[in-house]
């Protein structure tokens, strides 16, 4: 399976004078357990892994029973697995049994539980939206109800936090949870015995049509079930009329390989090539493009930014070096390695990077890493500081790793995807009130209860497209928000509303929109006025 993380585990290590003598031993151990899965050399393998373990065995043997304080090995043996992997690469990682389910459960596309989206509001579980289909909405749970009990048990008070939630709701698929919940219009406790169910988890975030032929779908990360949620998008906004594509991949931190190569064969014709990847031991493996395509002819934008990172430039770069359509938007992240995810055999698992990935021109687009992970990650606000978000010429290209594409476009490779258009960051996100509010969670909060408040009036708008078209923010709604944002003791200051108000009533509408139709009405609202979209829109209308 080539499979790419992105994020590491990253943990403190308070053993590391310990630590650090026993990572070469256990590097040698490991090296000689992983050779055997990756090249095959079961024999001399064998002999060294058994040394090592003998080895490792004794000195935490040793260290168990000697050392001057009190030291559980099992932990000792986890951290120490941690740090060597993190001295690799920035993508190699350990996941501790305990956390393993979690950090794959987004990328496998379901997770088992009872099918809600809450918010912990004033100390209370606030039900956002049932998820559709889900064993919540078939039982009758409704947005806007409070989660007051679970299994008799009071689900409310200060000290409730969203894990303890998902402890207690989420279990097995088909057992059961009694939950109390309280409902606006209702006085008496409404009691409901919920049966747990698989729960989708969605990489698909939105998709619509911008105009009569240009459509728009956003992809938030590769998973198992990607492809087929676009090709679901895809048939509905073809049966729209679209002609044209604007696909979304800002802020992708990416996923599984498979995935980009499946939704990049959707694009290119037979036989062009998407990816490829070679490692010291993996031999070099071609990804090329076959005769599924349904939308290779057709006009398309890719948009990235530099949140935009692994399976997601693998998409962007297939795109771009074979001159199929518009890269749009700002410089990828650039992260050119693959990983393999190994399960061991207490439940926890390595993912151990094993290859690079090359574009089509064999450009490998991995930016530069030392051993301190933190610039590498920093890097990202470093583009902030020296301009780049804000003005092309501030980017840094390497020069010395240029490529051409069949059409003779100049790439580069060593630090990302570079934009055919490049669009700077939208300075009025960084209006310094309106982030105040954003960080404070102040919009969230207070959409959820004015839709809550207001619900049986909004309910005549019946779909979101008329809610889009014809909700406004008024003054009133406006003042309404000032006055909560008192009342939260939210110190704005002194600023003007006449510059405030503008760019912050779409969010508030897209926010109370979201409560209402969740992201059908979200998306077009947030986006209206999103200049990478409207970009990529004038672009391809051209």
């Amino acid at each position: 399976m080539d499979f790419e993380q992105t994020k590491p585990t990253s943990k403190s290590n308070v053993f590391l004078p310990i630590i650090l003598s026993l990572v070469l031993i256990i590097g040698i151990w490991l090296g000689y357990f992983l050779t055997i899965k990756f090249s095959g050399n079961v024999k001399s393998g064998q002999q060294q892994q058994a040394s090592g373990n003998q080895k490792i065995n004794s000195l935490l043997d040793y260290i168990e029973y000697q050392y001057v304080d009190t030291i559980n090995k099992s932990v000792l043996v986890e951290k120490t697995v941690t740090s060597m992997l993190e001295s690799l690469d920035p993508h190699s990682s350990y996941i501790p049994a305990s956390d393993f389910e979690v950090a794959n459960e987004s990328l496998e596309g379901n997770f088992d539980g009872i099918g809600v989206e809450f918010n912990i509001i004033k100390d209370t579980i606030r039900v956002i939206n049932p998820i559709e289909g889900g064993p919540s909405e078939k039982i009758g749970i409704k947005a806007g109800d409070k989660l007051i009990k679970v299994e008799g048990k009071a689900m409310t008070g200060p000290k409730i936090t969203n894990k303890e939630v998902f402890n207690t709701l989420r279990g097995k698929s088909g057992t059961t949870v009694n939950v109390t919940v309280l409902r606006n219009g209702i006085t008496s406790p409404l009691n409901f015995k919920i049966i747990r169910d698989a729960i989708p988890i969605y990489s698909l975030d939105a998709s619509y049509m911008i105009n009569a032929n240009v459509g728009y779908i956003k992809i938030s990360k590769f998973a198992a079930t990607t492809y087929d949620e676009y090709l679901k998008a895809f048939n509905q906004l073809s049966k729209q009329g679209m002609k044209k594509l604007v696909l979304d991949l800002r802020g992708n931190p990416g996923g599984y390989l498979n995935a980009a190569v499946d939704i990049s064969d959707e694009f290119l014709s037979n036989g062009l090539q998407i990816v490829y990847t070679q490692g010291k031991s993996n031999p070099k493996k071609v990804y090329k493009a076959t005769e599924r395509g349904s939308f290779e002819k057709n006009d398309l934008a890719i948009l990235i930014d530099e949140g935009s990172a692994s399976a997601s430039e693998i998409v962007a770069g297939a795109i771009q070096d074979n001159d199929r359509g518009l890269i749009i938007g700002r410089r990828s992240f650039g992260k050119g390695l693959v990983q393999d995810q190994l399960q061991l055999p207490d439940g926890s698992a390595v993912r151990l990077t094993i290859a690079r990935y090359y574009t089509p021109t064999g450009r490998c687009i991995q930016k530069p890493y030392s051993d301190d992970k933190s610039d590498y990650y920093n890097e990202e606000y470093d583009r902030y500081q020296h301009g780049e978000l804000f003005n092309k010429d501030s980017i840094k290209l390497d020069k010395s790793k240029q490529y051409k594409t069949p059409e003779g476009k100049v790439v580069y490779g060593g630090g990302g995807i570079m934009p055919d258009i490049f669009v700077p960051i939208d300075t009025n996100k960084t209006n310094s009130v309106l982030n105040k509010i954003f960080y404070s969670g102040a919009i969230n909060t207070f959409a959820f209860e004015y839709a809550d408040n207001n619900r049986a009036a909004l309910k005549k708008y019946g779909t979101a497209q008329n809610y889009i078209n014809t909700f406004e923010i008024t003054t009133p709604i406006l003042n309404e928000f000032y006055a909560y944002c008192e009342k939260q003791n939210l110190k704005l200051g002194n600023f003007k509303k006449e510059i405030v108000n503008p760019l912050l009533s779409p969010y508030l509408k897209a926010f109370i929109g979201r409560d209402l139709f969740d992201k059908d009405a979200y998306y077009p609202i947030i986006n209206k006025n999103d200049k990478c979209i409207i970009t990529a829109t004038e672009a391809l209308l051209k």
